[in-house]
């Protein structure tokens, strides 16, 4: 079994702000697999199901985003999973909006959600997939960028972002890490750059 975990905030007025991308994997996820992620637990909204044939748990921590970890650790001790067992999806203002990023560890840079997860669960050794949020111009205020509801445009962007990071959970739990980084974590061209197939 696998835990799959989108973090964001719940209230309503977070719900299209980059900082909530995470929670919109999720959805995806239970689209996809037919799972109501609505069940209050391990202070999250969860649900069980089958992705790819595989047996998972996806959730969406009610904690906000900075308690997110809290959360988490309380999943795991409840599913009787170990953090090999774990994938967590979070926005990455580092990361060009529309590009998706796949490691299995490292640090958590400079979101909050990320640094809770580890310092809760005591090890940077868990799969991740960050979802790129970030614009083409220098950010003055971080927080206040992935805090405000997305433009039309850039909700575009994101629901196909979403629908390949969709891909990549499922190609995650049939292959395995490293093919879905192999597929997923090339760089990406702009139109004029990609190469001539016709």
């Amino acid at each position: 079994m696998r835990l799959i975990v989108g973090l964001g905030n719940p209230d309503p007025e977070y719900q299209w702000t980059p900082h909530n991308l995470g929670f919109m994997a999720v959805d995806e996820l239970a689209n996809r697999g037919g799972i109501r992620v609505e069940r209050p637990e391990g202070k999250a909204l969860v649900g069980r199901g089958k992705i790819a044939g595989e047996d998972v748990v996806l959730a969406k921590p009610q904690t906000y985003m900075n308690l997110s970890g809290i959360s988490v650790r309380e999943l795991l001790g409840k599913y009787e999973l170990e953090a090999k067992d774990l994938l967590v999806m979070w926005d990455e203002a580092q990361l060009p909006l529309g590009t998706i990023r796949i490691h299995p560890d490292g640090s958590a840079g400079s979101h909050n959600g990320a640094k809770s997860v580890i310092g809760s669960i005591g090890t940077m050794e868990f799969a991740r997939l960050r979802l790129g949020c970030g614009p083409d111009h220098p950010l003055s205020s971080r927080k206040e960028y992935v805090l405000r509801p997305m433009k039309k445009a850039e909700l575009e962007v994101a629901a196909e972002m979403i629908g390949e990071a969709g891909d990549a959970v499922e190609m995650i739990l049939k292959q395995g890490l490293d093919a879905a980084m192999t597929k997923y974590n090339r760089r990406k061209l702009p139109p004029a750059e990609e190469p001539d197939t016709k």
